[in-house]
């Protein structure tokens, strides 16, 4: 066996073993450590073929797994591939060309559009054709710069010889494998933040200082933070169902320099918030299918069962139900996923309307598929 057959061998092996019940990073590390005679170029070569597996979503599962692992490795590749040049050397000399060519020279019956077969149940304004396509790729790293700090992020980057491109005021879109701990203050001088989640401030309304806000599912804190940066001087309460995260959420507030701010642990699947205030802005980004990040997990993807959309969209409402008596009468909620999915989009709004007598003052799918970022949902609804 040679060594790229090794690495399709090793790549297989691992496929059969993962079920897609926790995140394929922590998987492939846990085999890996099993695997002492595989150094970091081997490591990544497997790691990246079962990427790529992955990537290929639902298309072509009839295809025996060695056989799918070159096909995705082709479609997913934009330049010469070791691996198709030792094993397929007459694909890897389409690795260059447009992805329309690649598969019309392919002896396969394939359409990328097979990769996600539910495109009939897309939000408005989704391009099926080009968010398909989109998996294909690792999608990039942004960055978002806080105020005030942007031309020292910018000197620091250079200097580190860290390619970078600006896109607008704010945000800075990079090589998703650049590095960056060791180059900024993350957190006080600039966030990990894609860049649809960026564009989510332009659904934050007009406030004034002093008003009082509460991000409902908080996670780390990044849109917490993108908050505190756009609407200076709110009074900010932040919650999640899980402590850990909080914990995580209050260091990151902590490097940001946010001091005054509420934090508490609270699963609105089951508890309401305690205490009688009201907020003039809930932003709730409730939890969902993450069909809109599956780019950067295509493990989801490939495993996704159609099944979980009405789950998370009976979540999603009990949450909504639970948060409504906490607005403000004729103040805002802000309703955030990162789904494509019109059931955990469109349909919601219209129950919250129906249900709650709210009006949509703003709604619109944030398109990242053709940016190298993901695609989210938001709808900005006065009570």
């Amino acid at each position: 066996m040679t060594r790229f057959q090794s690495y399709l061998f090793h790549a297989s092996r691992i496929l059969d073993d993962y079920n897609g019940t926790f995140p394929f990073h922590s998987f492939v590390k846990q085999y890996f450590s099993g695997q002492k005679k595989f150094g970091s170029t081997d490591r990544r070569i497997i790691t990246h073929l079962c990427y790529c597996y992955f990537r290929l979503g639902k298309a072509l599962s009839e295809l025996q797994k060695e056989e799918r692992l070159l096909l995705s490795l082709l479609l997913c590749s934009q330049s010469t591939n070791i691996v198709l040049n030792a094993l397929r050397p007459e694909w890897d000399a389409l690795t260059t060309v447009p992805l329309a060519e690649k598969i019309s020279k392919l002896q396969f019956s394939f359409s990328v559009e097979d990769i996600f077969p539910w495109t009939n149940e897309l939000s408005e304004g989704i391009d099926a054709k080009a968010f398909c396509a989109s998996f294909l790729q690792q999608p990039k790293l942004f960055l978002r710069l806080r105020p005030g700090k942007e031309n020292q992020v910018l000197t620091k980057l250079q200097v580190a010889g860290i390619s970078f491109e600006k896109i607008g005021e704010y945000a800075l879109a990079l090589p998703a494998s650049s590095k960056l701990d060791d180059v900024l203050q993350l957190n006080n001088e600039a966030l990990v933040q894609d860049l649809s989640s960026q564009r989510v401030a332009s659904f934050f309304p007009e406030m004034d200082p002093g008003s009082v806000v509460w991000d409902c599912c908080s996670g780390s804190g990044g849109k917490s933070i993108l908050l505190y940066d756009s609407l200076p001087g709110i009074i900010l309460t932040a919650s999640d169902k899980r402590e850990s995260i909080i914990v995580n959420l209050k260091t990151r507030f902590r490097e940001a320099g946010i001091r005054q701010y509420k934090a508490l642990v609270l699963d609105l699947e089951k508890e309401t918030l305690p205490g009688n205030i009201r907020f003039d802005l809930i932003m709730a980004d409730v939890p969902c299918t993450g069909s809109g990040t599956w780019s950067r997990t295509p493990e989801q993807l490939y495993f996704h069962e159609p099944s979980a959309i009405a789950k998370y969209q009976l979540l999603q409402r009990k949450i909504v139900e639970r948060i409504i008596p906490s607005l403000k009468k004729g103040n805002q909620l802000l309703y955030i996923t990162c789904s494509v999915f019109r059931q955990e989009n469109e349909e919601n709004i219209k129950w919250a309307e129906e249900k709650f007598g709210l009006t949509t003052k703003k709604l619109d799918t944030i398109r990242g598929y053709t940016l190298g970022a993901d695609t989210m949902f938001a709808a900005l609804l006065t009570l």
